[in-house]
């Protein structure tokens, strides 16, 4: 089975992000993703065997305990360029308390055989793919227009243990657990 972690949105951000979306979608004919995928990945992990699914648990569950934090949501941006963007992203704004998530969940999962990320840990949002070249110019203008695209902010309590499925149109998201930051507290 296919996993990553990450750090699901609220409702309101996801009320915001729809109408944001909204407005750009009429501005380009590109591969845009589902507002029910959008999330925050802090590690993604790959093809796991699903015997070895108590094993994986048990190490994310074991994640140094931590506060809860806050993420904040603006800022579109283009990867890797805006010459030749691949991909429209809306920027995820956690400072240090989100990197060290991200850096300690590395961590925990190589010790598992996990292959670490070799790029730096930039969080974001994937907004669109960019597949075949298309006109841009409107949508560009319009991610101008809305600059920059602040959506608010929202308190991060937990993470979550993702499993994808290959669906007909995008992956099909299933949480599988929760790990949630209080709980690690209480055990230390």
């Amino acid at each position: 089975m296919r996993l990553f972690t990450a750090i699901g949105l609220t409702p309101e951000i996801l009320v915001r992000l729809e109408r944001l979306m909204s407005a750009l979608r009429a501005e380009a004919l590109i591969k845009w993703s589902p507002l029910d995928n959008l999330h925050i990945t802090t590690k993604f992990i790959g093809e796991w065997p699903e015997s070895r699914l108590d094993e994986l648990h048990g190490s994310l569950a074991a994640l140094a305990p931590r506060e809860s934090f806050t993420v904040e949501v603006k800022d579109l941006g283009w990867f890797p360029n805006d010459r030749s963007p691949r991909v429209l992203w809306l920027g995820v704004h956690g400072g240090e308390a989100l990197a060290d998530l991200a850096r300690e969940t590395e961590l925990c999962l190589q010790s598992l055989g996990i292959q670490r990320e070799e790029r730096r840990f930039s969080p974001h949002l994937t907004l669109a793919r960019i597949k075949n070249p298309v006109p841009l110019r409107r949508l560009r203008e319009k991610v101008n227009e809305l600059q920059p695209a602040a959506l608010g902010s929202f308190s991060v309590s937990h993470f979550t243990l993702f499993r994808s499925d290959p669906g007909s149109n995008a992956s099909i998201y299933r949480k599988l657990r929760d790990y949630r930051f209080e709980s690690a507290m209480a055990a230390s």
